[in-house]
């Protein structure tokens, strides 16, 4: 019988998956025995849950890969802009010239980090306009819902 063991090719594969708790699938005599079933059953709901966890992990942290990986290509392609902007907008400077910092010195630049303050002050100035709206059609049906007050006959 240790003959057969040496020569058996999955004996190898049995005995690691049964140092680690859990038999070989489909290479192991069926049992009858209804608790043993239940066990295995609950054992490979462990694994099931255990590799549905780490699945829904990885997916995660695709997406967020995902999601960081196109914000940088927006950041880059803003970046982009900006410059191609600041070059049409400024002359052509010697290449011994260093870049110029100061955003007041080029104007391009200023208006380039102006963007999300200038698009802000865009949104408030549209709030603005439609509650100014709002708040005059509500008035004007206010006013047209009052009943007109009966006046006195005009004495001569």
């Amino acid at each position: 019988m240790a003959d057969e063991q040496v020569h058996d090719p999955l004996n190898f594969m049995r005995n690691m998956w049964g140092n680690m708790g859990f038999s070989l699938p489909g290479m192991v005599a069926p049992t009858f025995d209804v608790d043993e079933l239940d066990k295995r059953i609950k054992d490979m709901k462990a694994v099931e849950g255990w590799l549905r966890m780490n699945l829904s992990m990885l997916q995660m942290t695709i997406q967020g890969l995902e999601m960081q990986r196109s914000t940088v290509g927006a950041v880059q392609a803003m970046s982009q802009m900006a410059q191609d902007a600041a070059k049409s907008m400024t002359p052509e400077t010697p290449p011994e010239a260093p870049p110029v910092a100061d955003p007041a010195a080029n104007p391009a630049l200023s208006e380039a980090a102006m963007w999300p303050w200038q698009m802000m002050q865009q949104m408030r100035e549209q709030m603005q306009h439609n509650a100014e709206a709002a708040a005059q059609a509500a008035a004007g049906e206010a006013t047209a819902a009052k009943p007109k007050a009966k006046r006195a006959p005009a004495k001569k």
